[in-house]
């Protein structure tokens, strides 16, 4: 017997789950027990659900009486901080078991009746909206007890997190959490990641593609909740490896009204043939963009970014191009300009590169943003792998954000500089006032000889040709700088003038 074929021995073995009965307990203890131990990755999956960050007590197969039978919760949660308990009945889904709503209504009545404070559900739903429930239950029930689920590649992605990236301090407690990483992320964990885009996806693409889907079929709704959950998931795989929170992004009204935005989708699709949304990660220049077009067969990543502020046409395009220098020539640019509507001029960034005029219709009119893409061939297949739908799309939103999107910066303007202090020459004493304004020019005064008005209000009086270093006759005075015999201070041909001040006009 070779050591190829041996079993390492692990703190979570996967070895002999002999069903989904199993399967399903041991899933809950590991997690549970990990809870318990681990004290940072407790609370950050139970702080947001209101727990007090206290000492954690984790049990399983709990039973209660419900009238006149006995229930067995898979788990309950207890934190203690204090006087303070919080308490939380656990129900766990493996594989492709789905929750049941009798059964959610039963434990609601039991946390009720116990006072506890939540009840958790976990399963491998990922519903399209981030505290939302997968399940429909009767909200009567939830008017003491607290609902709230976690995915299971919720749980995957928040210990990958919080082992790689927030930390955790004790080393032990880190390997710990770092075992149960290991068994959620094998096949036989149950622990699954999204991997179906239901039974309808096919007859719906394939509707959409004829022109014959309407928004009455009842088919359809499962497509966009489907697609509306991939979008959870890719936002929660690329956080995972990013080690930051990113999150699909709805308006408030789709925030407080998830059907708002499923029925959006729906007309999406329906009428142009699109599958659309975005995710938001953290410092991004910007949101992406993630559109399906069943109707092409392609999926497109995309991203707009305000153009800077200041230079000519060409100077803001370059300033994208450089940036963009990771990025595939296949990406494509859009320029949009100031006060105009409709499409912009698009070119191809390789094409961009050679010749930056061609994203720039009219250079009189100011750049005001640029849209950035990129698109990959949609997969049709409902699972995941080769020729998946799934796929597709999250490999295009990776090489996106990893080609395009972290390598851009929004532009900032310089900020003001300190104006150079004017160079002052030494002037004779005959002159009436040697005070200088912040707005006085390197041009000189014509000095008053013999006390002619002396003491009137009109002050000395301005020579302005001498002062732009010309003669009465507006011709170049060559001579070097200094006091002429008459007293005005004269500047050579080759001495500028102070950046931004222009000569003066002649004085009638």
């Amino acid at each position: 017997m070779t050591e190829e074929a041996w079993h390492e021995a692990r703190l979570i073995p996967t070895s002999g789950i002999s069903g989904a009965e199993e399967q399903e307990r041991r899933a809950t203890s590991a997690l549970l027990a990990v809870m318990g131990i681990v004290k940072e990755f407790s609370k950050a999956v139970l702080g947001p659900l209101g727990a007090p960050a206290g000492n954690v007590e984790t049990y399983i197969e709990v039973p209660f009486m419900l009238v006149d039978k006995r229930c067995y919760p898979d788990g309950l949660i207890r934190v203690t901080r204090g006087s303070r308990t919080w308490t939380a009945l656990v129900e766990v889904k493996t594989g492709k078991s789905e929750l049941e709503t009798q059964q959610l209504e039963n434990y609601l009545d039991i946390a009720r009746e116990q006072g506890f404070d939540a009840l958790i559900t976990i399963s491998n739903e990922i519903p399209p909206v981030a505290g939302q429930h997968p399940t429909k239950v009767d909200k009567r029930k939830m008017r003491k007890v607290e609902l709230h689920h976690w995915s299971w590649t919720y749980l995957l992605s928040t210990a990958v997190m919080q082992k790689e990236h927030r930390g955790v301090s004790d080393p032990e407690q880190a390997w710990i959490l770092g075992e149960l990483i290991r068994y959620l992320e094998h096949p036989r964990s149950g622990a699954m990641e999204l991997d179906d885009m239901g039974q309808h996806w096919v007859a719906v693409r394939e509707a959409v593609t004829a022109g014959t889907l309407r928004a009455t079929d009842k088919a359809a709704p499962e497509v966009v909740a489907r697609f509306d959950a991939l979008l959870r998931y890719a936002s929660l795989r690329l956080g995972r490896q990013l080690g930051t929170e990113v999150l699909p992004v709805l308006s408030r009204r789709e925030q407080a009204e998830p059907g708002l935005r499923a029925q959006s989708l729906l007309q999406g699709m329906v009428g142009q043939g699109l599958l659309s949304g975005a995710i938001r990660i953290p410092h991004a220049v910007a949101p992406i963009s993630v559109t399906a077009d069943l109707r092409a067969g392609r999926v497109i990543a995309s991203l707009d970014i305000d153009a800077p502020k200041e230079g000519r046409a060409q100077t803001r395009v370059n300033w994208l191009v450089r940036q963009l220098k990771s990025a595939p020539d296949s990406v494509r640019l859009e320029a949009f300009v100031a006060n105009a509507r409709g499409a912009g001029a698009t070119e191809l960034l390789g094409k961009v590169r050679e010749e930056p005029s061609l994203l720039i219709a009219d250079p009189k009119r100011d750049l005001r943003s640029f849209q950035v893409a990129m698109s990959a061939p949609m997969g049709v297949k409902r699972g995941r792998g080769r020729g998946g739908f799934i796929d597709s799309v999250l490999e295009l939103v990776d090489a996106f954000y990893a080609e395009v999107v972290q390598d851009l910066k929004a532009w900032s303007a310089s900020p003001p500089r300190m104006r150079e202090p004017l160079a002052v020459h030494e002037t004779p004493s005959a002159l009436v006032s040697t005070s200088l304004s912040s707005q006085d020019g390197p041009y000189d005064v014509d000095h008053q000889e013999d006390g002619d008005n002396a003491g009137s209000d009109a002050g000395p009086t301005t020579n302005l040709n001498a002062a732009a270093g010309f003669d009465d006759n507006g011709a170049g005075d060559n001579s070097a700088p200094g006091v002429d015999e008459s007293g005005t201070v004269t500047r050579a041909e080759d001495d500028p003038l102070p950046s931004g001040t222009a000569p003066s006009p002649r004085c009638s």
